[in-house]
């Protein structure tokens, strides 16, 4: 499972003009699912999202973490994250996770993220989505819980 973690001041999703999710500042996360991944990778990934230390300390280092620190979480699926750019002038997809599989799973992240954490905010699995966000830094880590390991 991939998660593309940006710190950001703010983040916004809409769908056909109008807000689904939002945060002010915190993780704004793209998140695919890949074939093999399972719940437990997903708990993997929420595990390594919430404890990623991406903001600063007292000192103006990268060393807490967004439940130390405080902010929002916004989940955005994305199955472009898997795209396989080898060859060619056109991505291929086939190694993103199938549809329903990959709602399955990103239902069940989001479910326990709200679980575990708030606030939660999302993006809408299979819409077409406009993203805003300030990223801040800039951040941005690409994290992946290889379906092989799971951890």
């Amino acid at each position: 499972m991939i998660g593309l973690l940006q710190r950001v001041s703010r983040a916004r999703v809409e769908v056909d003009g109008a807000p689904v999710g939002e945060i002010g500042a915190g993780l704004c996360v793209f998140v695919c699912g890949e074939p093999g991944d399972s719940q437990a990778s997903a708990e993997r990934l929420l595990e390594r999202l919430l404890g990623y230390r991406v903001f600063a300390d007292q000192a103006g280092k990268m060393n807490l973490s967004l439940v130390e620190a405080g902010g929002g979480l916004l989940l955005v699926p994305q199955f472009t994250l898997a795209a396989d750019t080898e060859k060619g002038m056109r991505a291929s997809f086939s190694s993103a996770l199938a549809a329903e599989p990959a709602r399955e799973l990103f239902d069940r992240l989001l479910e326990r993220a709200r679980e575990r954490y708030r606030p939660v905010a999302a993006g809408r699995f299979g819409a077409h989505m406009q993203v805003t966000l300030t990223n801040d830094g800039p951040v941005t880590f690409w994290l992946r819980v290889d379906p092989a390991r799971r951890g």
